[in-house]
């Protein structure tokens, strides 16, 4: 029996929905581009992380043992400051019974406030080397500091050795450094000491040419006399007698911040310091010790003490030439004035502080401190609030994805075992569902120019081993499908097709039509380009004989196999969605029937007001709505249907795009049963929270761990990283074979899983995240049609 609407003959108007499908595919290149700038602006804060915590670009190399032959013996056997002059050397000692503390490698959040309180404690000022990244991740510590009265200096951004790097590298790690200084605390600097330096002597012909160039761009850099060695942690009694200078001399001290567990530093430090100055020495900086200097030699010379420039020359006061540092900002690095104060000197400079005005004393300790002005100070805040987003959104994110890892694993685990209960449960010989269904039923296939499939589809139908009536629902198609149908009926024998023309409406209005026009109690709905195997039919209905099912899933197979990307959605069906829909049907919340193979109650279909137009995942809305209204939803994994798998990623990129988006709509329209009571609230509290999380949430941060292992692959530990793939990739293969083996299929494909991990599953992914971007910007996307081949016949052929 065959009964027709006829269509009109002239060119119709574009409906609403196609004009609506138009403008959404407009508008998806733009979502595209965001969810990959949004990738790669998170793999950028990766790297700024990375780059901070020296991961990406560090270098932990240090020399040590080499030749100082080139080096002049007045900077081996000269003071701790040493500048150049017209590309000559000079350097300067600590004035007798000066004290210059020195601290190396912070500033760090445990140690660098407590060295901050006992220093402002004993009225007593630091000079603190500090380290680039760690200024721009601890920048209220360093305004405290400098605001505190105390000198800083550079020591590098990543703590390399600078002897190792390139030109550029050294400038750069200069220059980041200064940045960050003037990001958080409004100051540049002079002063510089390399990471792994110590005393002059140790300097070599490969760290010299290097203090050299930074004395041409006007650097001043900083040595020790006294190391206090307080990073081997010896105890408190050893750093004190370590850091102690002999005699009456006058010595740069240096201590440690960070860079390690200093807690017997910070228990030795005011020891130290009520020791030396019981032995009446005073404390200062690295400027006020220059200023000292400055001060001594304009005394000696007869010119007073009168105002001069805190950083001007003067000789000596030791055998060695001495020197003072420039007193304009280094060349090359970001500029700066010299802080406002900066040209007062005094006869009690460098003392404790007790007798001079605070601010001059302040001035001339500080003295080799510049303003930061112009670019330098918003580009050193920009660098600062980029730090802060990299420390809140890199640990975030590793938590977060420790979450998403554990939920994952914790999935699998538990899709092993329902999977494992359910197959033992329904394979018993004595499990049944009641009393054998064997009432004729109505199979509905819905059709959209699928000229290609109709044929196959009929023909496996013609061979079905129950008793059924067939509603082929032309949708509007415009390639001759209802004819080609008419005509397959025909030749094979089949009286009991019926052929509905109808003005292309959609996917869900054509299933609507059959449900209307089916003669019996049970539909089963089906695709235009899948095929059934001759006892799929009277498996797929079999479950109705239990009077709570409503609806029934059965299992759906990829026909087309034999290529790439035909295997990898052939091991995506078999283990996501097969072994999923097990766990679910046991946990009583399945979320889809799928569209290839699905069987319902007429009854069920019409209570819930039918196929829904308003998403486009008709077969998740309707399934969720039958859960609502108390139905009870099933898989039956011995109804098989091979379907026709998108052979092309542009095609698979839109139906998969087209299902992400559809669920999201799906679950948002069924939001309420979050908060119901009763069968509706058991899916919302239960089945709900599964797919967000398994299908939505999980995916749409996967991506992030393969960023994540593709970082630490690179930056952190290559195989450490790669072992940990495989593993992850070997749980995943475990999985996958268990659910091949309970579908019985072949496991050669399961050869092609790691490509499908490297590949196809960053395409899902992306998928999913443009469907994401698509939701929360309000976008729309109608139902899609893909191009088919028909290359999937009988069953038999698709094996």
């Amino acid at each position: 029996m065959t009964t027709t609407t006829p269509s009109r003959g002239r060119r119709r108007a574009p409906t609403r929905m196609e004009r609506a499908a138009g403008k959404a595919a407009a508008l998806q290149r733009p979502r595209v581009i965001l969810a990959l700038l949004l990738l790669l602006g998170l793999t950028c804060v990766m790297l700024l992380d990375g780059y901070l915590r020296a991961e990406v670009g560090g270098d932990q190399r240090v020399r040590d043992g080499a030749s100082a032959s080139k080096v002049p013996d007045k900077v081996l056997n000269g003071g701790p400051i040493l500048t150049f002059r017209n590309g000559k050397p000079v350097t300067q000692t600590i004035p007798k019974k000066t004290i210059v503390l020195t601290f190396d490698d912070g500033p760090n959040p445990t140690y660098t406030p407590t060295v901050l309180k006992i220093l402002q404690k004993y009225d007593v000022p630091g000079t603190f080397f500090l380290v680039g990244s760690m200024v721009s991740r601890y920048p209220s510590i360093v305004k405290q500091m400098v605001a505190q009265g105390n000198e800083v200096g550079i020591h590098t951004f990543t703590h390399v050795d600078l002897s190792y790097q390139s030109d550029a590298r050294i400038k750069r790690e200069m220059e980041q450094t200064q940045l960050a200084l003037a990001g958080a605390a409004g100051i540049t600097t002079t002063l510089f000491r390399a990471p792994y330096s110590s005393e002059t002597d140790a300097i070599d012909n490969y760290s010299y040419p290097v203090y050299k160039k930074l004395g041409a761009s006007g650097y001043t850099s900083v040595f020790v006399d006294t190391d206090s060695d307080d990073w081997k942690q010896p105890g408190v009694a050893k750093i004190i007698k370590w850091a102690t200078p002999s005699g009456t001399s006058g010595s740069s001290v240096l201590f440690h911040d960070a860079g390690g567990v200093r807690s017997q530093t910070m228990e030795a430090l005011p020891q130290y310091i009520e020791k030396m100055k019981a032995k009446g020495y005073t404390f200062t900086t690295v400027s006020g010790a220059i200023a000292k200097n400055t001060s001594a030699e304009r005394a000696a010379n007869g010119t007073g003490t009168g105002a001069g420039t805190g950083a001007a020359a003067g000789t000596s006061t030791g055998t060695v030439e001495a020197g003072a540092q420039p007193s304009a900002a280094p060349t090359g690095a970001p500029g700066g004035t010299a802080t406002g104060g900066g040209q007062t000197v005094g006869s009690a400079v460098g003392g404790t502080g007790g007798t001079q005005n605070g601010t001059r004393r302040t001035s001339v300790l500080q003295g080799a401190h510049r303003e930061a002005t112009g670019m330098t100070l918003y580009e050193g805040k920009a660098l600062i609030y980029a730090v802060m987003v990299a420390e809140w959104v890199v640990p975030g994110l590793a938590a977060g994805l420790t979450v998403v890892g554990v939920a994952v694993m914790s999935r699998f685990g538990m899709m092993l075992i329902l999977a494992r209960r359910h197959y033992r449960q329904r394979n018993k010989r004595r499990f049944s569902w009641g009393p054998e269904v064997t009432r004729p039923v109505t199979v509905i296939v819905p059709a959209y120019n699928e000229k290609e499939c109709i044929a196959n589809t009929l023909e496996s139908l013609a061979k079905s081993t129950h008793p059924i009536e067939v509603i082929v629902v032309d949708d509007g198609s415009s390639d001759g499908t209802s004819e080609i149908a008419r005509e397959a009926a025909r030749s094979f024998g089949m009286t009991n097709v019926r052929v509905i023309r109808q003005e292309n409406a959609g996917k869900p209005a054509a299933l609507n039509n059959g449900v209307r026009s089916a003669s019996y109690d049970i539909v089963v709905m089906m695709d235009g380009d899948t095929v059934f195997e001759p006892d799929t039919v009277r498996q797929l209905v079999q479950p109705f004989a239990d009077p709570e099912v409503g609806a029934v899933a059965g299992n759906a197979k990829v026909g087309n196999r034999n290529t790439i990307i035909g295997a990898w959605q052939h091991i995506e069906y078999v283990m996501g969605f097969n072994l999923d829909r097990r766990m679910y049907d046991l946990l009583r919340c399945m979320p889809t029937i799928p569209g290839a193979i699905g069987a319902f109650r007429r009854e069920a279909v019409l209570q819930v007001g039918g196929m829904s137009e308003d998403t486009l995942a008709e077969d998740t809305d309707i399934t969720i709505a039958m859960h609502r209204e108390g139905w009870r939803v099933v898989y039956q994994e011995h109804a098989k249907a091979w379907t026709e798998a998108p052979a092309s990623l542009k095609q698979l990129w839109s139906q998969r795009y087209r299902w992400s988006y559809g669920t999201m709509q799906a679950l948002w329209k069924h939001r309420k049963s979050l908060t119901d009571k009763g069968p509706s609230g058991r899916f919302g509290r239960v089945g709900m929270p599964l797919v967000v999380i398994f299908q939505i949430i999980t995916p749409v941060f996967a991506p992030l761990i393969d960023v994540f292992t593709v970082y630490s692959m690179i930056f952190v530990d290559f195989w450490a990283s790669l072992a940990m793939w495989f593993a992850v990739l070997g749980i995943q293969l475990l999985c996958a074979a268990y659910a091949f083996r309970l579908d019985k299929e072949k496991y050669r494909y399961l050869l092609m899983m790691p490509l499908q991990q490297l590949a196809y599953r960053q395409m899902m992914y992306l998928v999913l995240i443009h469907s994401s971007i698509t939701a929360l910007t309000g976008g729309r996307l109608r139902w899609q049609k893909l191009k088919r081949t028909g290359e999937v016949g009988t069953p038999a052929g698709a094996s």
